[in-house]
């Protein structure tokens, strides 16, 4: 369907209109994993694997780059080289108008689009014969229906998507919340102390000492 293309953002870019950060990380791992970067470990931990894929963009980068050691997803959102990279995120959708102030929430016209987007790009029936790029839009865009669908083990493994019966309306188990309702991380990360980040590197620690590899569902 080429969805990304005809937005025009980054599958964790839409994902942090609808969600903020812990969708955005939630987009950023699906897409490590699908590119086999990532493998599970014990007690929902991720961490890298292998050489990192060629040509992997600076959101997914710094998410891999904190994974020299196993960390959960949230984790991973609270680490304050992903925050940093949340804030340089927001950064053109700020300057689209698609986020305002006090605290950088996305606008009612970011929130209509995102709604639009939704409709016009259904949570697939059955996940035969898609994309990498259409997985990662239908999580960016339907949260945890999506991830129960297209990546199940993945999603429970790592803690993506809470088991048991679905909740109604678009969720992320790791925002605890709806898509569109903003949580404390994403206030947090507006105001926290970033600290001192490492940058994006190419060399990784090996595996997780347990779990499944990343790559497949």
């Amino acid at each position: 369907m080429d969805g990304v293309t005809e937005i025009g953002w980054e599958p964790h870019q839409i994902a942090l209109l609808g969600g903020g950060p812990p969708a955005a990380v939630t987009v950023a791992l699906v897409a490590l994993h699908l590119l086999g970067a990532v493998e599970t470990g014990p007690r929902r931990t991720l961490c890298a694997a292998g050489p990192e894929p060629e040509g992997l963009g600076p959101f997914e980068g710094t998410v891999l780059d904190c994974l020299h050691e196993p960390l959960t997803a949230r984790e991973l959102v609270r680490h304050p080289d992903v925050r940093l990279a949340v804030a340089l995120t927001r950064i053109p959708l700020a300057e689209d108008g698609l986020l305002g102030h006090p605290w950088l929430r996305p606008t009612r016209g970011a929130r209509r689009r995102v709604e639009f987007w939704r409709e016009r790009h259904p949570l697939p029936a059955v996940r035969h014969g898609l994309t990498d790029d259409d997985t990662l839009l239908a999580v960016a865009l339907h949260g945890d229906a999506a991830l129960r669908l297209l990546l199940p083990r993945f999603a429970l493994r790592t803690g993506l998507a809470a088991p048991g019966t679905p909740a109604d309306g678009v969720r992320f188990s790791l925002g605890r919340g709806r898509f569109l309702r903003w949580r404390d991380e994403y206030e947090d990360s507006v105001s926290g102390d970033w600290g001192g980040g490492t940058g994006h590197h190419g060399d990784h620690a090996d595996g997780c000492g347990s779990g499944g590899g990343g790559g497949s569902d």
